[in-house]
């Protein structure tokens, strides 16, 4: 069975003008929106948006929305994705949203498509400030007022995509959204949080928000028979089971009694906890494993557990999926990395208090991974008297003594204290200046308070300017010289592997990743998709073989502007250095990783400059265009 789709249609919106035309880019030259945003942000230095090829079919997790383009934090290429916001997206017609230029003003486009009508482009301006203290405040406030300026031109429930102070006071503005259900919007908010976008979108193109939706009815795979054929050739059940399967941790895995990334790697996390701005590091085990049992499983985990797991509340993102891993306690929703950034590493051990901190960040419009990291370091900092309270505005310190600690009281003190950093973060004049990032911050602070602040913040450097906060797993996987951090573009397993391997794994990771992004299609159901998307693609539009060498040259394109910096952090390497203590201790006896852990004892910087170019290696020698 072919599709008759032979062209990515690519609507090109210039907001300095309101001109926009649409370009059609030939099926075999690009297969999606990230080989295509390649192309397209090399040539105008774009936002791009778009959906896969399978957009709009049966096939469950095939909705997300895919942005990419120059990060303004990352300092490079990037792509950030949010669930679910590609169904309303297939309506326009469209693969892809291109987006040049700058608004003379703060500005919302408008979107739609009626019955194969002609696409009708708006951009209105709008007050943003005053719409962020509406309501719900910020982001929220931004996609309610978008949805009140323009719900009565929809025929069907349309979808914005909206920004907040954030995005106009730092370079680390997210990008939100949620589905919208009878003309309300709803509270399960999905993210394009890392890598800035929110940013590029306000202070590069001078546009607050989306809305976007139409009946336009394309060409979509709908026959579950001969979906269901291929998935019992393959696996010997039908995709829905198979989808079933898969999903279980994101669902429901009866195993640990829990489900979602939060409950499923709270539950197995044990004495690979991080808390406290990574001190935990240096812990011994059996502190870990006390704090974990004491702090997590029984309360903030149990807690998550009585009121999200056991009363089933849980949706999807916006599209039809078994996996329901939208997580929640009645507006607030609840996933495992902003949970734990804005949650242990920083002191936070309550879902009161971690729920007032991330409903905050939510609503300022923050990438909440890197936003948690931030935080956790300055309460780091201000904790051992290397910055004073009142230098960021503060009147008293975070309680970081684990002596007597106090999980309620204690945690609602120091989700007091984020809270008050990020209110002063966003804003003007801000004492927290982040327009240029929370890396050229730390510099600043070092050259005037001594290097010890900045050897307190772990973050991935690249280029001269760019940072990301790593993703929150205690492996070297998570600190590699990638073109792209952040994401999953990496292995992030706890098992120790020499780092030249470790480097060719996260050169194969990141080629599954960009396959799934490049059709848009969940990593949550990857344990699928990376195994048939390409025969499905293969039957759906042919030529499988240039679609897979087509991942493999998008992959490499990303890595030749792999601009990653050896580690500027004294506690990136202590978190290496740890690592590798903790295997030794737990009984892995290879040669190698002793030869490593001898050569961090020695000279701890000497060796992990090695092991860092050792990972480079890796890379690089994987993610050749031409390979030998």
């Amino acid at each position: 069975m072919q599709m008759t789709q032979s062209h990515l249609k690519t609507l090109m919106i210039d907001t300095s003008n309101g001109f926009y035309k649409i370009l059609r880019y030939e099926i075999g030259n690009f297969w999606g929106p990230v080989d295509l945003g390649v192309h397209l942000a090399k040539k105008y230095d774009s936002l791009n948006i778009g959906t896969g090829l399978l957009a709009g079919s049966i096939f469950p997790g095939s909705n997300r929305l895919i942005f990419n383009g120059l990060s303004p934090s990352w300092h490079g290429f990037y792509i950030s994705s949010m669930g679910g916001a590609g169904l309303v997206f297939d309506d326009l017609g469209l693969n892809m949203v291109s987006i040049t230029g700058k608004a003379s003003s703060p500005s919302v486009i408008y979107l739609n498509r009626v019955h194969g009508e002609e696409i009708e482009v708006e951009i209105v301006p709008v007050h943003i400030h005053d719409i962020w203290e509406k309501g719900r405040k910020g982001v929220y406030s931004m996609m309610q007022h978008t949805l009140d300026m323009f719900r009565d031109r929809y025929e069907n429930d349309p979808r914005v995509l909206a920004t907040g102070p954030a995005s106009l006071y730092t370079d680390f503005g997210a990008i939100g959204s949620a589905p919208i259900r009878k003309g309300e919007v709803t509270y399960i908010d999905c993210w394009a949080g890392r890598g800035g976008f929110g940013t590029k979108l306000l202070q590069q193109h001078g546009i607050a928000a989306i809305i976007y939706g139409g009946t336009h009815i394309d060409e979509d795979f709908r026959d579950r028979n001969v979906a269901d054929s291929w998935f019992q050739d393959r696996y010997q059940k039908k995709l829905a089971a198979k989808d079933m399967e898969i999903t279980t941790k994101y669902r429901y895995d009866p195993a640990f009694n829990t489900g979602g990334t939060f409950g499923v790697n709270y539950a197995t996390i044990q004495d690979y906890i991080i808390a406290f701005n990574y001190r935990t590091i240096y812990w011994s085990d059996e502190e870990r494993l006390k704090l974990h049992k004491d702090f997590v499983l029984n309360h903030y985990l149990k807690q998550f557990n009585e009121e999200t797991i056991i009363p089933k509340q849980q949706k999807t993102c916006g599209e039809p999926c078994a996996a329901v891993c939208k997580k929640l306690n009645n507006h607030y929703k609840k996933d495992y990395e902003p949970y734990q950034t804005m949650g242990p590493l920083c002191g936070i051990f309550d879902q009161r208090a971690a729920e007032l901190v991330n409903q905050k960040a939510d609503s300022l419009g923050f990438d909440a991974i890197s936003v948690g990291g931030v935080l956790a370091w300055l309460m780091d900092c201000i904790t051992d008297d290397l910055i004073k309270p009142e230098e960021l505005g503060l009147s008293e310190k975070p309680r970081w003594n684990m002596e007597n600690f106090r999980l309620v009281e204690d945690s609602m003190h120091n989700a007091q204290i984020a809270m008050d950093l990020l209110d002063e973060i966003a804003k003007e004049d801000s004492r927290i200046n982040l327009m240029e990032g929370a890396r050229k911050y730390a510099r600043n602070l070092a050259r005037t308070k001594g290097v010890e602040v900045l050897n307190r913040f772990v973050y991935n450097a690249f280029a001269r300017h760019g940072w990301m906060v790593p993703n929150q797993y205690w492996t070297p996987g998570v600190l590699s010289p990638m073109g792209i951090m952040g994401k999953y573009y990496n292995d992030y397993g706890k098992a120790f592997i020499s780092p030249r391997e470790l480097g060719r794994r996260n050169a194969q990771r990141m080629v599954k990743e960009l396959m799934l992004d490049n059709t848009g299609i969940c990593r949550f159901h990857r344990a699928w998709a990376e195994d048939i998307m390409p025969d499905i693609i293969d039957k759906l539009f042919g030529r499988k073989e240039i679609f897979l060498r087509s991942i493999s040259l998008t992959a490499s394109r990303i890595n030749s502007r792999n601009a990653g910096i050896f580690w500027e952090s004294k506690r990136n390497i202590d978190y290496v250095h740890t690592f590798l203590k903790k295997k030794a201790l737990a009984g892995d006896d290879s040669p190698e990783l002793k030869i490593w852990l001898d050569k961090f004892n020695e000279n701890a910087k000497n060796a992990a400059i090695d092991f860092w170019y050792e990972i480079h290696k890796g890379v690089h020698e994987s993610l050749r265009e031409f390979p030998d």
